[in-house]
């Protein structure tokens, strides 16, 4: 096996990345020096890194030596192991199925980052194969990287599937991560982590060499401490891929997202305020995020109801039918080596690992997506077209239209509750990620706040292809709520002033 995975494994430290430099060293390699440095320090403790890429130093240097140029330079991104990067890393989607998946190929979006001088500094943890294997699965747990953990309170989830992605940039690691979303898996962990985190219009980013999920809702997107890197990282990124049909469209809409923002882009904006997403915990961070809107010139809208009942058994066809479709065609294109071939035998080595894949959760979603019949299915495209029509032309389009709104917002979730390895994961519930996720329509995620010490996010979600425009208003919101909080790695917000004082008597 290609045992590339963990910082047992550390193979950077072979090419002497940490060791004292012989010479000078240009402004590329300290950054990347110093991001390994705080991988080693700090991610024992979150379990947020699988492996440092053994070329970063080597990358950093020919950065320096004036080998590349762009908007990134010198800047070291952290990927989702979902994706592919050429080189020594295998990537396994956080399964022990994949640990031989050392293609040899960067994905599209890792050619365009290395174009604009970012330095790949190596892969993140992830909720196993994207939180799709189990119904009762432990969100930020895979087999390959264990579970990772939230850097504000480090017995609390991370969310998934971006976990590590998500859990890295909160705890200072880097300021720049690639997570991917299907639903909720960028948006989801941003949120709970205390980060910025932006789910693009679908199409935007090109989903070749990234092990799938759907193609109706699948995308990557940037995962950073602010709403500018974010900007600046989607620029990067976005692009039409010959290789994906979805992104025919994308350099039409492709833009300078960061010149674009605007400390003033609320004023006169007609924003939709989303009541029927709020999650527990919210309301008071939430109320404060409006009064930031409202002080900064946008007229807010109350929606006080909304009917989604139709996008969730419609969107559950869907992600079944599509992840059999995608991930066998995705592993017939995997080196010799890896034994998996398709999902059929996927479920079959997880039998036969039991002890390491299926001892806290198992792979009820595995079994029943191999059931379905293909994407000829007329249930699966009836699936489809209903929920989608609900998320997009009856969702999110509809609430739009209806009132005038540039845009909507309302709590991206709850905040992050507790790991659980008995029950799976126990949240709150709330937000309103799905309309977007299954629309396929742009969302963003800002920090709004904390409740007991734990972050909230806003949520910031428009129509089809208004990525440029939700980025700006997120940013006008950031640049004015200032709410981003700093983690402090408590062992549990129940051992830490105010809340520990509160569950005592109080008399």
């Amino acid at each position: 096996m290609t045992n590339c995975h963990r910082l047992r494994c550390l193979l950077a430290l072979l090419l002497g990345a940490t060791s004292a430099p012989l010479f000078a060293v240009g402004p590329a390699e300290q950054s990347t020096r110093a991001a390994i440095a705080r991988v080693q320090r700090i991610d024992p403790s979150i379990h947020a890194v699988l492996a440092i890429e053994p070329t970063a130093i080597a990358q950093a240097r020919t950065i320096d030596a004036g080998g590349v140029r762009g908007p990134l330079v010198g800047q070291p991104v952290l990927i989702k192991d979902n994706i592919e990067v050429a080189g020594l890393l295998p990537t396994t989607a956080g399964s022990l199925a994949l640990i031989d998946n050392v293609t040899g190929r960067d994905a599209p979006l890792i050619a365009r980052l290395r174009q604009a001088g970012a330095v790949i500094l190596g892969k993140t943890n992830l909720s196993e194969w994207a939180n799709i294997r189990s119904t009762n699965s432990i969100s930020g747990w895979s087999a390959v990287g264990g579970q990772t953990r939230n850097p504000h309170a480090l017995d609390r989830d991370p969310c998934g599937s971006s976990s590590g992605s998500g859990a890295a940039v909160a705890a200072g690691i880097v300021d720049l991560a690639i997570g991917t979303e299907t639903d909720g898996s960028i948006t989801c962990p941003a949120a709970l982590n205390g980060i910025v985190g932006f789910k693009p219009t679908v199409g935007l980013v090109s989903r070749t060499h990234i092990v799938p999920i759907s193609t109706s809702q699948d995308t990557a997107g940037p995962m950073t401490r602010t709403v500018l890197q974010a900007a600046q990282l989607l620029s990067a990124i976005a692009g039409t891929d010959p290789a994906d049909p979805a992104t025919k469209n994308a350099d039409a809409h492709r833009a300078d997202y960061a010149a674009g923002l605007t400390a003033d882009a609320l004023h006169g904006m007609r924003i939709g305020v989303m009541r029927f997403a709020s999650g527990f915990g919210t309301d008071g961070p939430f109320e404060a995020a409006l009064a930031v809107l409202r002080a900064q010139g946008a007229t807010l809208v109350e929606i006080k109801a909304f009917d989604d009942k139709a996008i969730g058994p419609g969107e559950h066809v869907v992600l079944m039918t599509e992840f059999k479709a995608g991930l066998n065609a995705y592993l017939a294109t995997t080196p010799p080596q890896v034994v998996t071939r398709t999902l059929a035998a996927v479920i079959a080595f997880n039998t036969a690992h039991a002890v390491q894949e299926l001892s806290l959760f198992g792979q009820d979603t595995f079994i029943e997506a191999d059931k379905s019949t293909g994407l000829d299915d007329p249930t699966y495209l009836k699936a489809r077209a209903t929920s989608l029509a609900a998320a997009g032309v009856n969702g999110i389009d509809r609430l739009l239209k209806a009132d005038r709104l540039d845009a909507l917002v309302g709590p991206t979730m709850p905040p992050a509750w507790k790991i659980d390895a008995v029950n799976g994961d126990q949240s709150a519930g709330g937000g309103a990620g799905s309309l977007a996720a299954v629309a396929g329509y742009p969302h963003l995620t800002v920090p709004m706040g904390a409740v007991k010490g734990l972050p909230v996010g806003l949520s910031f979600i428009g129509a089809k292809w208004d990525d440029a425009k939700i980025l700006s208003l997120g940013y006008a919101y950031e640049q004015a709520s200032h709410a981003l909080v700093a983690p402090r790695f408590v062992p549990s917000i129940e051992q830490v002033p105010p809340v520990a004082q509160m569950l005592m008597p109080q008399r």
